[in-house]
């Protein structure tokens, strides 16, 4: 399975030129400003997109989607397309698991202080994750900032190394993108914009 890994589009996904896979992956930051008008604009892009299967996340930009239950939520999301917010999905075989989660940054959407309150979440997921989707980095790859600073999740990168995942697909540290390989995990840092906003960077195509 071709597996196409994009984040952080922040309503400039109508630019973005996406490669032929079998499943897009978007790990949060859909919105600018994480209003309705944004979140229905991408969500109608992301429906017509030629893939098989569509998963996303939300991010820390993605207001609306806290702001609301999820009753409103799914109302939005369109029948081909997969939302995962602290739950997961098997997709012919392929066990994945999707979280909007980051440390607390900038008083953003879905922020948890680090510790026990951001531990609950990574807690939930489960043992045999192949994917694992989330908004922020594990503390140490893929998250140093313009100012040289690491913002990942320690408690984070304790669960990756406990469970071992494929694959992790995150975003929000738009400096930070690129591809590393630890231990038994692949980590992809997949945000398209640059630290400026502007669309700089290149879809992460990979197989399982």
């Amino acid at each position: 399975m071709t597996i196409v890994a994009i984040s952080d589009t922040h309503g400039k996904h109508q630019s973005i030129v996406l490669p032929k896979g079998d499943m897009l992956i978007h790990a949060g930051d859909v919105s600018s400003r994480g209003k309705e008008n944004e979140v229905v604009a991408f969500l109608k892009w992301f429906a017509a997109t030629d893939f098989a299967y569509k998963i996303f996340i939300a991010g820390s930009h993605d207001f609306y989607f806290e702001r609301f239950g999820d009753e409103i939520i799914n109302q939005l999301i369109p029948p081909n397309v997969i939302y995962l917010n602290d739950s997961g999905i098997e997709i012919e075989g392929v066990k994945i698991w999707g979280s909007p989660i980051s440390p607390w940054f900038y008083d953003w959407a879905f922020n948890r202080y680090r510790g026990n309150e951001i531990k609950k979440h990574w807690d939930e997921i489960p043992q045999n994750t192949d994917i694992l989707i989330t908004h922020g980095p594990v503390f140490g790859i893929l998250d140093t900032t313009s100012r040289n600073e690491n913002v990942g999740c320690k408690d984070l990168l304790e669960k990756i190394n406990e469970i071992n995942p494929k694959f992790h697909i995150c975003g929000h540290i738009h400096e930070a993108y690129g591809q590393i390989k630890n231990n038994q995990t692949e980590f992809l840092n997949a945000s398209v914009l640059d630290e400026n906003y502007l669309l700089k960077n290149k879809p992460i195509v990979f197989e399982i």
